[in-house]
């Protein structure tokens, strides 16, 4: 298994392929050894041959994907933490993606736990802050379609629950200004989503406190979003996990 890594890691190093002889020399197998390895890697296409030379196959390049997409997530994951920590508050990403809010990633302690789901978030994105940061950077078009399949309806007594009355508070909202959502979803308490726009992408990094501590949210939030921006550019290919 180390020797056949050794071999696709030598012919990753050459984009226009490589011959066996060549690869056995930079990998310090002997050619029979390497020649035995890469037919092996051809045929689980790990490899591909052609005219003699070798290049990475399908599974290969899967591979390399998949790798990139958890170090992208990776990424994402420490920064939450790291926010978390310098905030003293849960941190929350998420994204809309093919017509729905996910949440992708939440970063918590018991101290300062975050908003148990206890109503699908998916479903009730008129009702937290999370989802209305969402809806507001989404064209009236794609907004009208989320609440014609997720209408509102009251989760708690603040919920605003009429469609109308929501598509109005959206419009209200000033392009990326916090979100302010005040017990619409979960009693006691209050939360704060700061939008993130990278290129058609919308997404959203979003905190809740206690409602007793109500007053902490908005300077929470400004901090956050002076975070975010500090970090957006290293950021950006870490937002589509």
């Amino acid at each position: 298994m180390q020797r056949a890594m050794r071999l696709l890691e030598a012919v990753a190093e050459h984009p226009y392929g490589a011959p066996a002889k060549q690869l056995a020399r930079e990998t310090g197998l002997a050619l029979p050894t390497a020649y035995h390895l890469l037919r092996t890697l051809v045929h689980e296409g790990y490899l591909c041959r052609e005219k003699g030379l070798f290049f990475l196959g399908e599974s290969a390049e899967r591979l390399g994907s998949s790798g990139a997409e958890q170090k992208r997530r990776s990424t994402i994951v420490d920064t939450l933490a790291q926010w978390r920590d310098s905030i003293g508050v849960p941190v929350y990403y998420a994204m809309y993606r093919e017509g729905e809010i996910e949440v992708m990633c939440v970063s918590d302690t018991p101290g300062n736990p975050a908003v148990e789901e206890w109503a699908d978030f998916r479903e009730t994105g008129h009702a937290h802050a999370i989802g209305q940061c969402l809806l507001s950077q989404l064209d009236e078009g794609a907004r009208r379609d989320h609440l014609a399949r997720y209408p509102a309806q009251a989760i708690t007594p603040y919920t605003v629950c009429d469609n109308h009355a929501l598509l109005r508070r959206l419009e209200r909202l000033r392009r990326m200004e916090p979100v302010i959502e005040r017990q619409e979803y979960a009693l006691g308490t209050v939360c704060a989503a700061v939008p993130i726009t990278v290129g058609t992408t919308a997404a959203t990094m979003a905190i809740s406190l206690p409602a007793h501590q109500a007053d902490r949210l908005l300077p929470a939030a400004r901090r956050l979003q002076d975070e975010i921006g500090r970090l957006l550019g290293s950021l950006a290919l870490s937002i589509s996990i």
